[in-house]
C-alpha cells in the first residue's frame, strides 16, 4: 500500500526561504520559471500514467484496490489543480487586457 507524502514546513525553514527570496537567491539549482513549469507538467503527466497503469493492472485481476483508488485520487486532484491554475491564468490575462493604456 502506498502512502501519500506529506511536507512539513517549520517556521525556521519558511523564514529561511523568505530570506533567500529577499536576497535574490534562487534557493538551489531549480532553474528558471520555464524549467519549473516543465517539471511540474511532467509530474502531472506521470500521475496520469501511474493511474492508468494501476487501473489496467486492476482490470487484469492483479493489483491492490487501495493503490488504484489512491492513484486515481492523485490524478483527479492533479487535474483539478491544473484546471484551477488555468482558470486563474485566463482570468489574469483578461484583467490585463481590460486595463486602460
Amino acid at each position: 500500500m502506498s502512502t501519500i507524502p506529506t511536507i512539513v514546513v517549520t517556521p525556521s525553514a519558511a523564514a529561511d526561504a523568505y530570506g533567500r527570496v529577499d536576497r535574490g537567491e534562487s534557493g538551489g539549482s531549480d532553474g528558471d520559471f520555464g524549467t519549473t513549469l516543465q517539471r511540474t507538467l511532467q509530474g502531472a503527466v506521470d500521475n496520469f500514467h501511474a493511474a492508468d497503469a494501476k487501473t489496467a493492472e486492476a482490470l487484469t485481476g492483479g493489483g491492490n484496490l487501495t493503490d488504484v483508488v489512491t492513484a486515481l485520487s492523485r490524478a483527479e486532484l492533479t487535474l483539478q489543480t491544473a484546471t484551477a491554475v488555468r482558470d486563474r491564468v485566463v482570468q489574469a490575462y483578461q484583467d490585463i487586457m481590460k486595463m486602460p493604456i
